[in-house]
Formats: C-alpha cells, structure tokens, sequence
C-alpha cells in the first residue's frame, strides 16, 4: 500500500497531464499555472472523476483566473498584519502562525493564493524561531492557529518540534491546526500521527470540506481516528458559485460532517482574492442557505455565516433578519415566517 508521500509525489502539477475531459486550452492554463500554482493528487483525482463538476472547479485551473479585475492581491491585509515573517497578529489574544508553504492540493480559491506553492512564500526553521520569540514576548496572546500552506504535510518531527515548542510557552492555552489534510490526503493521518498530536491537549483541528463528495471512506476514517483521540473537528466551508452554492448541498454536507464527528463551525462568504472572483456569489445566496439551516435541521448542523472584512477588519457574522422591531418589546419572526414578542428584561 502507499503512504501518503508516495502518493503525493505522483501528484499532477502541470496542465498537460489532466486528464483529458480536463485540459482545455493547454497554453491558457500553463498561464494560470505559471501565476497560480496547481496540485491535484491521485486520491483527488480519483474524486473528481467520480462526482465531477463541484470538485474539478476547486482543483483544476481555469482561464478566469488571469480576468479578474476586482479583487486583491492581499484581501485580509495579512502582509501588513505581520510582525515578523509568517506571523499574522490581528485580533488581541490570538495569532494565525504559518508554518508549511506546501499543500496537498492547491484550491483555486485559496485565500493565499498570491504565495502558497511559490518561492515568495520563505517558510524556514529560522522564521518559525522569529515567530516563537514573537509569542514567548507576547503575553496577551493564549490562542495559536498553525496554519500555511498544510502544517500536516510537515514530518512528524518538525511537527512535533513546533508543538511541543509553543507548549512550553506558558501563557499560550489553546493551539488550532487549520488543514485540508483529512478532506484532500486523508491517509496522511496516520496512527503515528495522531499520537503526536494528542499529547499536545487542548489541541483543536478546524479541518475544510466544501462538498458531499468529499466525504469518503478515507476521510471519514481520517476524522475518526482525530476524535478517538480527542481531537475536537470543526470544519470552515466556503462558499463557492458551481461549488456548493445551493440549500440541498449545503444542508447534506453538514449533516453529513456531523455523521463524522466534524462539527459545522464556518460558512465563509468567498474572500475578495485576486483570481477568484469567479468562486464569489452574492451575500443574498449565503442568507437565504442560512435560512434554510436555522431551525429545519439541528442546531449542530448550523455553521456562522460570515465575511472575512477585506484590509484586515476581521470575521463579521451574517445572519438572516428575523427582528421586526426592538423597543419595549421584541417582535420577531420565526423560522417558519410567523410573528412572535418577547418582552424585553429591564
């Protein structure tokens, strides 16, 4: 049997390789390519071959990408949130600390695509000290997410290298490691794996599925062996027009996370990154999904909807309008459209 390694390395990287229902114009998208890197591995191929549409378009380039004329190189502002390489200290007691340049699939719509898979984005064990210096002289931070890149695409030692170094960073509580490892390369999680990780408690995982389909054998074995050991799940789903952009899939998706002991934590509305303007849909279509989660399927299943403000304003949650007036009283309407009053404490 291959180890994730092995099958990684036999990934597809340049556009003349696709399959052939996938190609398209060759010289158009070794363009893209050229800009935007691509990596779809064996495991994800297999995939899209078998559900099709909503998973070639997160994976396989497309021409759209070189005509987007609206949105920015850097929506979150992250280069000028950065401190020191790598490091992005925006809100007052948490950090999103990049420690991998490399994923195991790039996603067309990435939020970093302006660097992730490129030589710009120098991730070294010099700038990972740079930014452990950074948090033991940071005391208001208690909240570290690992992102990148993958950080699970790292070996098990300089992952464990970088655990056990932010653990001994006494005012540090909570570490998250954001990865789409489970969904895109789930053999990757492996016994040896997992045990690493869980003696860094409490240790979460916030993983990143955007379609049924991607819920497999693998994947949901990938996310049993994480529970098992204690790891709590949540997933960050985008919204994605061709994708998921409708109330039938995103309701299956989520109840399906469930089934595996993902909990729904994110819908995010596309970021305004430049090249994917084309994924982006109207904030009305995430609304009225919303709508149709809150209150016709269990609470667990409801993610927060929400936009990433461009120029680093941070996570604003969108929900439906149920409020009809706020004065003395509250008068609302349910889920069902029917008119209720609370009335309000004093």
């Amino acid at each position: 049997m291959e180890n994730w390694q092995e099958i990684l390395s036999k990934s597809i990287i340049s556009p003349g390789d696709l399959p052939e229902e996938f190609r398209g114009d060759i010289p158009t998208l070794e363009k893209v390519v050229a800009r935007y890197p691509m990596r779809i591995n064996p495991y994800y191929l297999d995939l899209i071959q078998k559900v099709g549409t909503p998973l070639s378009r997160q994976a396989v380039p497309d021409a759209q990408e070189l005509s987007d004329n609206v949105c920015l190189e850097d929506p979150l502002d992250e280069e000028n949130l950065s401190p020191v390489p790598n490091l992005i200290h925006k809100y007052p007691d948490r950090v999103l600390f990049l420690v991998h340049s490399q994923c195991a699939m790039y996603c067309r719509f990435c939020t970093r695509k302006r660097k992730v898979g490129l030589d710009t984005m120098k991730i070294s064990e010099r700038t990972i000290k740079l930014g452990l210096q950074y948090l033991q002289n940071n005391k208001s931070v208690r909240d570290v997410l690992i992102s990148g890149g993958d950080p699970l695409l790292l070996s098990n030692e300089k992952l464990e290298w970088i655990l056990s170094s932010l653990r001994k960073i006494k005012h540090i509580e909570i570490i998250r490691i954001g990865s789409r490892v489970p969904c895109v390369l789930p053999m990757r999680i492996t016994k040896k794996l997992v045990s690493i990780l869980q003696k860094y408690h409490p240790l979460y995982i916030n993983t990143h599925f955007n379609h049924p389909g991607e819920i497999t054998k693998e994947s949901s074995t990938a996310c049993g062996l994480l529970a098992d050991a204690g790891i709590p799940l949540g997933c960050q789903t985008v919204l994605l027009k061709g994708v998921n952009d409708n109330q039938e899939t995103i309701k299956e998706l989520m109840r399906s996370l469930l089934r595996i002991r993902v909990k729904p934590y994110y819908l995010f509305q596309g970021d305004m990154t430049k090249g994917t303007d084309h994924f982006r849909t109207k904030i009305e279509t995430g609304l009225g999904i919303m709508r149709n989660l809150i209150g016709h399927t269990s609470g667990m299943a409801v993610p927060i909807f929400a936009v990433d403000a461009p120029k680093g304003g941070g996570k604003i949650p969108l929900v439906p309008q149920y409020v009809q007036k706020l004065d003395k009283n509250l008068v609302f309407n349910n889920y069902c459209g029917k008119t209720y009053t609370y009335v309000d404490g004093y």
